[in-house]
């Protein structure tokens, strides 16, 4: 006998008759203009395949990096508008997916893993593989009451965006220098394979809700943000390049902010 039932989300088809009593309304307005931004993170980052081919690195890594940007403000102007929704989150993970692991992918075997045409593309595959999986594995805990590290303040690994651009440090200072041994494929794909286990790993790493300077350092933040932006316009690459090594930097520090937090919380749970 057939099941009739409608199904529910990830399980649902589209040629399935629609529930009755089922509000057939469209989107509202304020959930259209975060959506239009994934979207446009989408393209940015699926157009930075587009300059890898014809072979405009700078283009193609820039684009990358627009789609992070992009990502980083379409949730915070989803909650600012109060416009989340169910397909805003699954179209931010389909977009992230394609943006922060299949292009990163295909841009970074273009430019240097292709000289190792194996095992180039199984490192270009477990960067995209592994991408997905951590996705895959954020939306599943999303409903998950019991979450320790964001409970803390803390990521469960690297974000999607922070792993592709991380995956790029070997370009950028690339650009920086000159030196054509930042683009040894050997050392490279290494590289991105270690980046890619860092996006599925369980170790807590620091989000922005962890980092809270003291009052008193506040007008120090603001300047050194002002001339971050300064040097942003000046020395585009080296800036990325020393931002990118300063958050592996702080990985360790996140990690013993972590195991104090978890050391007080089991303190504070014995009777």
């Amino acid at each position: 006998m057939s099941d009739d039932r409608p199904r529910v989300g990830p399980k649902s088809a589209e040629d399935e008759p629609v529930e009755a009593g089922r509000s057939n309304r469209g989107l509202a307005l304020r959930t259209v203009v975060p959506n239009a931004i994934t979207a446009a993170a989408l393209c940015s980052g699926l157009t930075g395949i587009k300059f890898a081919i014809s072979g405009d690195w700078s283009l193609a890594v820039f684009a990358i990096i627009l789609a992070g940007v992009l990502d980083g403000i379409d949730g915070r102007i989803a909650r600012l508008l109060k416009g989340q929704s169910r397909f805003g989150a699954e179209l931010d993970s389909l977009a992230d997916s394609l943006s922060f692991g299949m292009a990163p992918a295909i841009i970074f075997y273009l430019w240097t893993l292709q000289d190792l045409p194996r095992l180039g593309w199984f490192a270009s595959l477990a960067f995209a593989i592994c991408c997905a999986l951590r996705l895959a594995r954020f939306n599943a805990q999303i409903d998950t009451d019991e979450q320790p590290h964001k409970s803390a303040g803390f990521l469960t690994g690297i974000p999607a965006p922070v792993g592709a651009g991380l995956a790029f440090l070997p370009f950028y200072l690339w650009m920086a220098t000159g030196l054509e041994e930042f683009r040894l494929p050997w050392v490279n794909a290494i590289w991105m394979v270690g980046i890619a286990f860092l996006m599925i790993s369980n170790i807590a790493t620091l989000s922005w809700t962890s980092i809270r300077p003291r009052r008193q350092f506040r007008l120090e933040v603001i300047a050194f943000v002002g001339l971050l932006f300064a040097a942003m316009l000046l020395e585009p690459w080296w800036t990325i390049a020393a931002i990118s090594i300063g958050y592996l930097a702080l990985m360790p520090w996140g990690l013993i902010r972590y195991s104090r937090i978890k050391r007080q919380r089991a303190a504070n749970a014995k009777p």
